[in-house]
């Protein structure tokens, strides 16, 4: 299996090389990890001592954040190094503030790639988040003895563990991890089942960060002028099929201002047509004569404002869930106490089943359903605020899930 393993991971560089030639964002990848090396060598010296934190992609970086940030604190001469698998993790880190030394893609898997990144530091703290497991990778770390973690572990029944050909896979986790802090205990137990002990349930990391957005100063401009005292949707991250529930409610209820900050600022543009009379945030930035007020529709053409956005927020539609592209984040919208629609299309993760069991959001098959059952939600007052109140008290109640890691790290 270890071979099969290794022509897997060369016909994964084959066809990325491949694939950059038409896809930009897999081509950002790909030239991004011939630097990598070359940023661990500027940024570390052999002795220092590092925290090492590697996340998938960018939702997986928000749930490893609250750990990292604990860590650092604990080990405040430790100096921090974050790598990504994908494009859309790193583009959106290394542009901002960050508590990293070094930001870099994670070098393919090839072992003899992997001993040279890993020589250039002295890593006395490794964890992935949820479930990027790279074999070699976890095979050098123990070689060097370094402590090895999982964070926000999700195990599920299609996974390669659970079929015939998976006892490699199981293998060589169970050999190279120090600890699994598991996201459910589904997860825990299915993890128990085949072998992997080494573990506990800690609940999702991503519930202290949501926690901790309600604490910051959520103030965006002109959207109190632009609600006025009206009520206000919110579209987080949309695609196309949330725009289409948004133009049936604006035309069945003129009342609601709708905000739409949709997943990708391409999509500006096919806004304006579908919502001709909306105004863009850009345009209030730059127009001080236009009255917020005077439109139903507010398109927010930059990026880094929805999770203060939803604290203004009466109803959150949250996109990606009425098709395979998968859900956003609906919890930075549960956090501020609002009810949260989205499509049945999220299958790895678990908070959208349980936000639905806490009756503080509700999935639908298709827009039509989704749109009318929110137009007459804003007829039903006593409705609206039991599912705010429910969705902020599924959000308060949730443990300390980066307390409950940091304590068993620091016992180990």
């Amino acid at each position: 299996m270890a071979i099969l393993y290794t022509i897997f991971v060369n016909l994964l560089i084959f066809g990325m090389k491949v694939l950059s030639l038409f896809n930009d964002k897999t081509k950002k990848g790909v030239e991004g990890r011939k630097r990598s090396l070359d940023i661990v060598k500027s940024a570390f010296s052999a002795s220092d001592k590092v925290l090492w934190m590697h996340a998938a992609s960018l939702g997986e970086y928000e749930q490893g954040l609250p750990v990292l940030e604990k860590l650092k604190k604990n080990f405040p001469n430790h100096k921090i190094l974050i790598t990504f698998f994908s494009p859309s993790g790193y583009e959106n880190v290394v542009k901002k503030k960050h508590i990293a030394d070094a930001v870099c893609y994670l070098p393919f898997d090839k072992e003899s790639t992997v001993k040279e990144f890993v020589s250039h530091f002295d890593c006395e703290l490794f964890f992935t988040v949820k479930y990027d497991y790279w074999y070699n990778l976890l095979a050098e770390l123990k070689c060097k003895n370094v402590k090895t973690f999982v964070i926000s572990a999700l195990f599920y029944e299609r996974q390669s563990f659970f079929t015939t050909y998976g006892k490699w896979f199981v293998k060589q986790l169970k050999q190279n991890i120090t600890w699994f802090f598991h996201q459910t205990q589904h997860s825990y137990v299915l993890a128990k089942n085949i072998g992997l002990l080494k573990s506990s349930v800690t609940g999702d990391t991503r519930f202290d960060r949501v926690k901790q957005l309600r604490l910051r100063d959520n103030h965006v401009d002109f959207v109190e002028e632009f609600i006025s005292d009206k009520k206000a949707i919110v579209f987080g991250s949309s695609w196309q099929a949330e725009e289409k529930i948004a133009k049936m409610i604006s035309e069945k209820n003129k009342d609601l201002k709708i905000i739409i900050a949709p997943h990708d600022l391409k999509r500006v543009e096919n806004l304006k047509q579908i919502f001709p009379s909306a105004i863009l945030y850009s345009e209030l930035e730059s127009s001080p004569t236009l009255q917020p007020s005077d439109s139903q529709t507010l398109i927010i053409d930059s990026i880094g404002l929805l999770s203060k956005l939803y604290s203004y927020a009466d109803v959150a539609i949250v996109g990606g869930g009425f098709h395979e592209a998968g859900l956003h984040n609906i919890l930075e919208a549960a956090t501020f106490g609002v009810p949260v629609i989205f499509g049945n299309h999220y299958k790895k993760n678990p908070e959208a089943d349980n936000l639905i069991l806490a009756k503080g959001g509700k999935s639908f098959e298709d827009e039509k359903s989704a749109a009318y059952f929110v137009l007459d939600l804003f007829k039903n007052e006593k409705m609206l605020l039991e599912m705010s109140e429910n969705a902020e008290q599924f959000v308060t109640k949730q443990p300390n899930s980066s307390e409950l890691i940091l304590q068993k790290i620091l016992s180990l």
